[in-house]
């Protein structure tokens, strides 16, 4: 017999989990929950779940509701015999309409998205221009004397200097981020209240070109926490490369030394942890974030889950992954505009140059190893699937095969995603 959506939610209900470990596992079909909760059995130990996740600009592009992401997730968590804890990820919330909707349905994970009012361009300013334009905030900035002329001195020993210029850059590229988000966290507030529901609040600052500095997290992290947002998550935007699909892109080292201060500052201030937004595949990553934040981190995947749904396709239904790689190619120009990627359509051949479906799989999907020697490419091909999603799985015809395609084959679908998560949780408790 089929659940109605209330009897699954009767059976498991999304929680708060504090600062847990913890991992978001995305899901746009709504199929791969199974593979999900295989995957933290196998590996999954000490870190916490979040299986219903999903930004509210995913679910425009699947055209999926908040309702069918939370029933799918917990139904899929219910019926693979899952009786552990799971948060509920409304993610990349921007307006009030979002929490209205998410919050109805019982997320409990609230990720904050101000990225709209962000200045992108603050950290290429001269004096000059930053101080014209910090003339056009100020009137809705009025912490900058708070913090001018302090140094901060971290556990790392680091020091954070915070002097006239680094916190009028602070204030001109996320002052009014730090509004809306303030703003955005009072009415998060009010709602749950009213509800009678806990809930706990990610602040995402992460989607700019430039990194996040240390400057800048310490004001906004003050801030927020001063102003009594339930902050237990914040994602700055780190150094080196997060592109999507593919892994961390950057000077491990280098980084490995930026998380530890990072870290420094989450815990002087909060604590709370730090979040690894785009973090499918930044395997090479993993250990460094575990092990300088000792323990206290999130990290959220989403197309990842999609691409290994692709790999199932490409298994059973080879001519239907062959059209899926001509349409993906066809849109992705258009589509990857709201994506960090480097992959253009020159860099991966289409699928007609490609006799052989194993390496047609190896060219469109392949992520732990290279590519067959000779052949001449990386790992392009999953950029220019996973920035198309949407476009696929709303398609008349190619969404509804995909479907057929796992519902008919569920095992290997599950098999696949309980060892691709694997290796991210295995990657993650290496650090602990």
């Amino acid at each position: 017999m089929t659940q109605r959506p209330n009897e699954v939610e009767a059976v498991l209900r999304c929680e708060t989990l504090g600062l847990s470990p913890s991992f978001g596992f995305g899901d746009r079909i709504g199929l791969a929950t199974p593979g999900h909760v295989e995957a933290m059995r196998r590996s999954g130990a000490g870190i916490e779940p979040i299986f219903p996740q999903q930004s509210i600009r995913e679910m425009a592009r699947t055209s999926r509701s908040p309702r069918q992401v939370m029933d799918d997730a917990l139904r899929g968590a219910t019926e693979a015999g899952w009786t552990g804890r799971t948060g509920g990820d409304a993610d990349h919330l921007k307006t009030t309409q979002d929490v209205d909707v998410t919050s109805a349905v019982g997320f409990t994970f609230f990720t904050i998205d101000p990225s709209d009012y962000v200045d992108a361009h603050a950290d290429d300013y001269d004096e000059a221009t930053l101080k014209a334009k910090y003339a056009t905030v100020a009137g809705e900035v009025g912490w900058v004397s708070r913090y001018q002329g302090k140094t901060i001195k971290l556990a790392t020993g680091t020091e954070v200097v915070l002097d006239e210029t680094a916190c009028t850059r602070a204030a001109v590229k996320y002052g009014r981020a730090l509004n809306h988000a303030l703003g955005l966290a009072d009415y998060i507030a009010k709602t749950h209240e009213k509800l009678g529901r806990d809930y706990e609040i990610e602040l995402s600052v992460d989607e700019t070109e430039q990194p996040t500095t240390l400057a800048e997290h310490y004001i906004i992290a003050d801030q927020c926490l001063d102003r009594g947002m339930k902050l237990v998550s914040l994602a700055p935007r780190y150094i080196g490369d997060l592109e999507k699909g593919v892994d961390y892109k950057g000077d491990v080292d280098a980084l490995e030394r930026s998380l530890h201060d990072h870290a420094a500052i989450a815990t002087m201030l909060g604590p709370y942890k730090l979040s690894l937004h785009s973090g499918s595949d930044k395997i090479s990553m993993y250990a460094v974030l575990s092990r300088a934040t000792r323990g206290q981190f999130h990290v959220k995947t989403a197309g990842t889950s999609y691409l290994e749904a692709l790999r199932v396709v490409a298994r059973h239904e080879v001519p239907l992954f062959r059209r899926i790689i001509d349409f993906a190619r066809a849109r992705y120009d258009k589509d990857k505009a709201t994506y960090h990627v480097s992959a253009t359509l020159a860099s991966a051949p289409p699928a007609s140059e490609i006799s052989d479906a194993a390496d047609l799989e190896r060219l469109y999907l392949e992520n732990w190893s290279e590519v067959p020697a000779g052949l001449g490419f990386t790992k392009p091909g999953r950029q220019i699937l996973h920035c198309t999603f949407g476009s696929v799985l709303t398609d008349p015809e190619l969404g509804p095969s995909v479907r057929q395609v796992l519902e008919a084959h569920t095992d290997t679908y599950s098999e696949v995603l309980a060892d691709h998560f694997s290796r991210h949780l295995e990657a993650l408790r290496a650090g602990f």
